[in-house]
């Protein structure tokens, strides 16, 4: 299997994680926070707190999701590098409201860490193409270009 599909599998599998999480946090987030690890509930109503989270993973999964769908594969890897730290952030906050360290580093840590080996991994495969010189002929077509549009 090649690493762009590779890549593409393990990227395609954040989307749908995220999406799934997402929904669920929105539809339904009295039974899904739990999982969170935090180890109390907010005080009073709530619910918005926690939908507000899962606004933020939809949003998250359906740029992605764009991104990969569209085939802008250096721009996916970046925003996989970036989207990384709200994962690293839930981590911290879990951990810092003495929440389940378990749930902080195996599902928030892991999740973020391999965002980034995802990230970084298309950020390689992409090298090549960012990287390659315009060959001579694409460097004629330009100069050819400057002087009919000047």
């Amino acid at each position: 299997m090649s690493l762009k599909k590779i890549n593409t599998v393990l990227a395609a599998a954040f989307i749908l994680f995220i999406l799934w999480f997402g929904v669920e946090f929105i539809l339904s987030p009295e039974t899904t926070a739990p999982g969170f690890g935090l180890p109390s509930w907010p005080s009073g109503d709530g619910d918005g707190f926690l939908i507000i989270k899962g606004i933020r993973d939809v949003v998250l999964a359906l740029v992605l999701g764009i991104l990969l769908v569209t085939g802008h594969r250096r721009a996916l890897g970046w925003v996989l590098l970036v989207e990384a730290l709200a994962a690293y952030g839930d981590m911290a906050t879990v951990l810092a409201h003495h929440g389940s360290v378990a749930t902080a580093l195996c599902v928030h840590g892991l999740t973020a860490t391999l965002m980034v080996v995802n990230g970084l991994l298309i950020m390689r495969e992409t090298r090549k193409v960012a990287a390659a010189p315009a060959t001579p002929a694409q460097q004629q077509d330009t100069r050819t270009a400057h002087k009919q549009s000047g």
